[in-house]
């Protein structure tokens, strides 16, 4: 096969990927290593499954947020880089906060980064990520245990600056639905954004993660209405991109989103497994492959997802690689 197709996966230990284009056409890469944070940096999407990770940051021995560091996001926010990442003591669900990263120069490889402190959100939780939208900047995570069936859901507050959160954290989507509670707990976690035709569309993961049935979901509201209105929100039914067990692929889910190098093609970055839940006991510690392919976009304005893709199968490069 020409150099002008790749495979999945991209990375095979690459669980919780974030993939963002940056200003200057640099792609970075993180996923969840659980000890420290890595980044990756390379030229074009399909490069980075070769760039060579480096090592930014790792927590002191002990502490509140010394242990199981999860999802990192990397944002550039207000001309300024912030890491958002997931930490606890090594306790349970009710010691887990979303820790803030600040770096202190201009390339995120190379120069220092100073701990923020934990987002002082109302509930205990994980996966956040900053939406900025209208001059203002929102927080959106995953809050823990609020619900008949154990899980959690995602919350939205406004932000006074990249690290703090002001006012009351308002609950935008719950899993309801017999969907989002598969693998014996009903989860809505790692939210992320796509906008279009005057609309954002919040993607979401929806299920247990080590279940067959671990999937996305979406919600959506108009670009003019208020955010931290729950009621504005109107969440799409049923799961927008789940597995495909023909081609072997279980589990696919949180995600991101990033754009080819030529800016004319939407891609969705997200993890799945090679193997069904039956066929090997998963733990936390399984592998989860990083994957990658073009999203498009139907005729009512909505974003069309599609399958996930057989690992190995050939898929043509992002336009402009």
């Amino acid at each position: 096969m020409s150099d002008k197709s790749f495979q999945n996966p991209i990375l095979p230990n690459g669980a919780d990927p974030w993939m963002i284009k940056h200003t200057d056409d640099s792609y970075y890469l993180a996923v969840t290593l659980g000890n420290r944070i890595d980044l990756r940096r390379s030229s074009s999407m399909t490069g980075l499954a070769e760039a060579e990770p480096v090592t930014i940051w790792t927590p002191e021995p002990e502490g509140p947020y010394s242990r199981n560091l999860w999802a990192p996001e990397l944002h550039y926010i207000e001309d300024c880089w912030y890491i958002y990442y997931t930490a606890n003591d090594g306790g349970g669900d009710d010691t887990r906060r979303v820790c803030v990263l600040q770096l202190q120069g201009e390339d995120p490889l190379t120069d220092e980064w100073v701990f923020r402190g934990a987002v002082n959100t109302a509930h205990a939780g994980l996966d956040g990520t900053v939406l900025p939208h209208r001059g203002e900047l929102y927080f959106f995570y995953s809050g823990y245990g609020h619900f008949p069936d154990y899980g959690s859901a995602i919350y939205a507050a406004k932000m006074v600056n990249p690290w703090t959160l002001t006012g009351t954290d308002v609950l935008i989507s719950a899993p309801t639905e017999a969907w989002e509670k598969q693998g014996g707990m009903a989860i809505n976690e790692g939210p992320v954004f796509l906008r279009r035709n005057e609309k954002i569309f919040l993607i979401f993961s929806a299920s247990a993660t080590w279940s067959d049935d671990y999937c996305l979901g979406m919600t959506s509201i108009s670009e003019n209405a208020d955010l931290l209105d729950a009621s504005a929100w109107e969440k799409h039914r049923g799961p927008v991109f789940f597995k495909n067990p023909e081609q072997g692929v279980f589990a696919p889910g949180h995600n991101s989103f990033t754009v080819s190098p030529d800016g004319s093609e939407d891609w969705i970055v997200y993890h799945a497994y090679s193997y069904s839940e039956a066929e090997m006991k998963r733990s936390e510690g399984s592998s989860r492959s990083a994957r990658m392919q073009k999203i498009h976009w139907s005729e009512d304005g909505t974003p069309n997802f599609g399958i996930p893709v057989a690992a190995n199968e050939w898929i043509p490069v992002p336009s402009g690689e």
